[in-house]
């Protein structure tokens, strides 16, 4: 097996989950750095905007580091989508394809389905519910909690943060509701 196919296979949780856990050591001994991806917007606004509000008054450039990782996440997305790609389906569980099938989605060949996200459905109900107000509720509980997912998750509950436990576990709240409660009924639209 060669390098690349190596690379472009799933590795098993107990190897990816310490590869991602030992992000958090590595960032506090070069420099009592914190992880989270969510920050690096206010960084780019405070550095490309520069304007009398409080919020974007800050020594931005200290935290360069942030833009780029989250630079390289982009760019590592962008070298798998054309270099790694996987040819074979997506595996998604009979169970999933068939309570999405009900609700009226019925194509899973690609990583989002078309039948929600394509430009036509953009400009519906259910389309500006799911991007617009979605991305906003997003956006709004990322400020809210003080950051994003990976913050809290990986960074906070590491440095054994109470506010990064609960919101934590309010993000996994928040997507439980949202997954088996509102989603189908918006799908319905």
């Amino acid at each position: 097996m060669n390098l690349i196919e190596w690379i472009s296979k799933p590795w098993p949780w107990w190897v990816a989950g310490p590869l991602i856990g030992l992000v958090v050591p590595v960032l506090l001994i070069m420099g009592n750095k914190t992880f989270g991806v969510s920050s690096s917007l206010r960084h780019i606004c405070a550095a490309c905007f520069p304007a009398n509000i409080s919020f974007f008054k800050y020594n931005w450039k200290k935290e360069a580091w942030n833009l780029f990782f989250v630079t390289g996440i982009f760019a590592g997305g962008i070298v798998t989508a054309i270099w790694l790609k996987n040819p074979n389906p997506i595996q998604i569980n009979p169970a999933l394809v068939n309570e999405l099938q009900q609700n009226g989605v019925s194509d899973f060949a690609g990583l989002m389905p078309t039948d929600l996200f394509n430009w036509h459905s953009l400009l519906t109900i259910k389309g500006i519910m799911l991007t617009v107000v979605g991305g906003f509720l997003v956006g709004f509980g990322t400020r809210y909690a003080g950051g994003c997912t990976s913050g809290h998750a990986i960074m906070g509950i590491s440095n054994l943060q109470w506010p990064s436990l609960v919101a934590t576990c309010c993000f996994m709240a928040g997507g439980f509701i949202m997954a088996n409660l509102i989603l189908p009924f918006i799908l319905k639209l």
